[in-house]
């Protein structure tokens, strides 16, 4: 479900962050996936939906999507119309380099997954002070005049500083209107992410919510785009990923996040990162 593929291999950023400008008039033909990267996508033109964890976003021109590292998404956009985004690919020890205390830039990424709602929808003169912030970004990094990589970086700081302000400035309740979702797999999913160190089958799953076997596959994979077992297995191999990066030894992470077998967790994992847990570390 990693995407190696928006240009080049997606999935993969060897640098600091990365600016897309894209326009295309055609179905996507994309699998849905997650990156290791945070991701910010501004709409400038066409109709397209943003599918993120089981919500659905019909996105308006100038809407701000804040897609966090490791959360499963898929666009979706109208075939025939103009589709044109900005896309910035941050890396989130980037952020943290330039961080102060009590003010980490991911804050906007953070808040937003803990609200459930990975949108920000600028409103009145907000919205065309968006798209010059990413130009700005897209400017600095075809400049090749004195001290062009720290003015790249003051313009991606500048975009990240100003988002920040106004993702925490945002009412904690967003508008119902912005996304669509189903509440029982939301139910189900945060489930899963509670016992994920457990045995987790469908049989547990359709008995804790009264659901039949068929209807939970069915509707998971509906609104996920995976199955239940590829969801699951998918969030061990992140949960075990993120406690590897911690310094937690490889057995312990692989068990903590529910592989009762380490050698099916190894060869989940090299099929994942395309790596061993020891390499990829």
């Amino acid at each position: 479900m990693l995407d190696r593929s928006e240009i080049g291999k997606r999935g993969y950023l060897n640098e600091p962050y990365r600016l897309f400008h894209l326009r295309d008039n055609r179905a996507l033909a994309l699998d849905y996936h997650y990156h290791e990267f945070d991701k910010l996508v501004l709409l400038l033109g066409g109709r397209a939906t943003y599918h993120i964890e089981g919500r659905s976003y019909p996105l308006q021109p100038m809407d701000i999507l804040l897609v966090s590292r490791n959360l499963i998404h898929l666009p979706e956009a109208e075939p025939g119309l103009d589709y044109e985004r900005m896309v910035l690919w941050i890396d989130r020890d980037f952020m943290s380099r330039h961080s102060v205390p009590g003010s980490e830039l991911s804050d906007c990424f953070t808040l937003t997954a803990r609200r459930g709602v990975h949108l920000h929808r600028p409103r009145g003169e907000e919205r065309s002070r968006w798209r010059a912030r990413f130009e700005e970004v897209e400017a600095a990094a075809g400049d090749r005049g004195f001290a062009a990589p720290l003015l790249a970086d003051t313009c991606v700081l500048r975009l990240l500083i100003e988002l920040n302000r106004a993702v925490l400035a945002a009412p904690e309740e967003a508008d119902p209107t912005a996304y669509r979702f189903d509440p029982k797999m939301e139910e189900v999913t945060r489930y899963i992410l509670a016992h994920l160190a457990e045995e987790l089958t469908i049989d547990r799953l359709a008995g804790a919510f009264f659901l039949s076997r068929y209807y939970l596959m069915h509707r998971f994979k509906e609104v996920y785009g995976c199955s239940v077992h590829q969801y699951i297995r998918q969030k061990r191999l992140q949960r075990a990923a993120e406690a590897i990066r911690r310094d937690v030894p490889v057995l312990k992470a692989a068990e903590d996040a529910g592989f009762g077998d380490y050698s099916v967790f190894l060869r989940a994992f090299r099929a994942a990162y395309g790596k061993s847990p020891r390499e990829w570390k």
